[in-house]
């Protein structure tokens, strides 16, 4: 404020309104408090990479609805309460989509939590040996939206955690407190059963995921194997035919 003062009474505008006059004193004070809480909320989320929608290539998946996923971007279904599963094979760009709605809750001020399914309930069970466990869930319980990724690729930390029964003691809170909830995964959602080895733990969380939800199945080939089929062409050219 003290310098945009200096610049004020070194370049005065005589046409400059005396509201205007003051709201140019408090604007770059506003912005910077604006800028370090989105910075802050950013770092406490724990996104691993900042993924933005103008980034996502929606020519290579013309099957996904562009305007459902705009309209999740104003981020009403976190303002009440409903819970976002996105279905579909690696590399169809569910992850992608999910990271950067969880970037614009940040910038809207709410409070974000990312973690891979691996990575929580590698967390949640290392807390049982030492009694934390009341501790180490809050971050997943409090957080006015939590994204779970990659649920189905985690191996050992699942069948460690089914039998404590960890992702009720997540999900089942959040759906309580109407806090909205991310999955991506590459299982079928029937398929929970097996996935949990727990059938009636899987018909309870698949119950209150389902429930008040957007379910979006990006049906379509891997971004990541075509990106790196063009990479291998570029490489090793394929030789002109002679004429």
């Amino acid at each position: 404020m003290r310098q945009a003062l200096d610049r004020s009474l070194t370049e005065p505008n005589p046409d400059q309104s005396r509201l205007d006059w003051l709201w140019s004193l408090i604007e770059p004070q506003v912005n910077t408090r604006t800028e370090r809480r989105i910075e802050r909320r950013i770092k406490e989320s724990r996104l691993p990479e900042r993924k933005s929608l103008h980034d996502f290539d929606w020519g290579f998946q013309p099957g996904l609805d562009r305007d459902h996923v705009m309209e999740l971007a104003t981020l009403r279904f976190v303002a009440e309460g409903k819970n976002l599963l996105f279905g579909g094979d690696s590399g169809t760009g569910k992850s992608h989509i999910a990271k950067a709605l969880c970037l614009l809750a940040c910038m809207a001020n709410r409070r974000v939590r990312y973690s891979t399914s691996e990575a929580m309930l590698g967390d949640l069970n290392a807390s049982l040996a030492d009694n934390s466990l009341e501790e180490a869930i809050k971050p997943y319980v409090r957080a006015d939206l939590l994204l779970v990724d990659e649920v189905g690729l985690e191996q050992v930390e699942r069948k460690m955690a089914s039998r404590s029964g960890l992702m009720q003691k997540v999900l089942f809170p959040r759906y309580n407190a109407n806090r909205s909830t991310i999955i991506t995964s590459n299982i079928p959602w029937e398929a929970w059963a097996d996935y949990l080895d727990d059938q009636f733990g899987a018909t309870a969380i698949i119950d209150r995921l389902l429930h008040h939800s957007h379910v979006i199945v990006i049906q379509g080939p891997s971004y990541r194997d075509w990106v790196h089929q063009q990479e291998a062409e570029a490489r090793n050219p394929k030789p002109r035919p002679r004429t």
